[in-house]
């Protein structure tokens, strides 16, 4: 389908087949491919939506810095969503793309039916944001510096990712490859602007207590630098369940696609009939 427009940049969509839709939202590392293994399970009931965010070909990669940020990929959720006709949808987001998702949930409640945030939290630990904000662009000068393919090792064999290759090192492998092929510009930009910049989520507590909206929060026990934050959104979100993954690093959805795509189903199918916790839409 054509690209659709959201402020400053065109984002690439596509979309697998028919029901309820559900917007897939991408992490750091990954872009609308990695959730193949999910497009394939919930289109067969869903309408299912990804898109690459900005900075990810085939989506546009501003050259200004300034149009990227937290703030432009909660708006282009919104875009995506209008661009394809949709009022109402889930939204699962895995890591960058939790954050944005939560962010989404407590700007635009009335678009979100259920939300799925999985592996969200780097970067949000009260005692952990000295580090990342002295580490993040460090490390994104490194996308134009040192080059994607030598990045795409390094983020592949990190601590948090590691498990996918001991797992499944041809899924490993395509993850790889994939991340060599995206832009060292948009990277550097997205963890300048984005990763960098975006507040914790530790600092959104009071709204989060207020949102009533469906979450089932999902982390890998092995994901370090994102447990913390997940018990604080378990605790304070008040329509939340969290589900800990055992023996799995940072990409749930990769590392263990069927757990992943039960989890999840179970928990849409609890929503739709008013099962999960306060129920639908309350």
């Amino acid at each position: 389908m054509p690209l659709i427009e959201s402020n400053g940049a065109r984002l690439y969509v596509e979309q697998t087949g028919e029901g309820y839709p559900i917007v897939f939202v991408h992490e750091l590392g990954a872009d609308h491919r990695e959730w193949e293994a999910q497009v394939r399970y919930f289109s067969r009931a869903y309408r299912c939506i990804t898109y690459n965010a900005r900075g990810y070909p085939p989506s546009d990669v501003p050259d200004d810095p300034q149009l990227y940020g937290w703030e432009f990929a909660v708006d282009d959720i919104v875009a995506v969503m209008r661009g394809v006709g949709v009022e109402r949808a889930h939204i699962v987001g895995l890591s960058m793309g939790g954050y944005a998702a939560l962010q989404f949930g407590l700007r635009y409640p009335d678009k979100v039916s259920a939300m799925v945030v999985a592996g969200a939290g780097s970067g949000s630990p009260p005692a952990l944001r000295e580090t990342w904000m002295k580490e993040t662009p460090e490390f994104a000068r490194g996308f134009l510096e040192r080059g994607m393919a030598a990045m795409a090792q390094e983020m592949g064999h990190s601590p948090t990712r590691i498990q996918l290759k001991r797992k499944d090192p041809r899924g490993w492998q395509d993850f790889v490859d994939h991340l060599t092929q995206h832009s060292p510009q948009g990277m550097t930009h997205t963890m300048m602007r984005y990763q960098t910049l975006r507040p914790s989520l530790h600092d959104f507590q009071q709204q989060f207590a207020r949102m009533t909206i469906p979450v089932l929060l999902m982390v890998g026990d092995e994901d370090a630098p994102c447990i913390e934050t997940n018990l604080m959104l378990k605790s304070v979100l008040p329509n939340a369940g969290l589900w800990i993954c055992p023996n799995t690093g940072h990409a749930i959805n990769l590392e263990e696609p069927a757990a992943f795509n039960a989890q999840v189903d179970g928990f849409l199918s609890a929503v739709a009939c008013g099962h999960w916790r306060h129920g639908f839409g309350s």
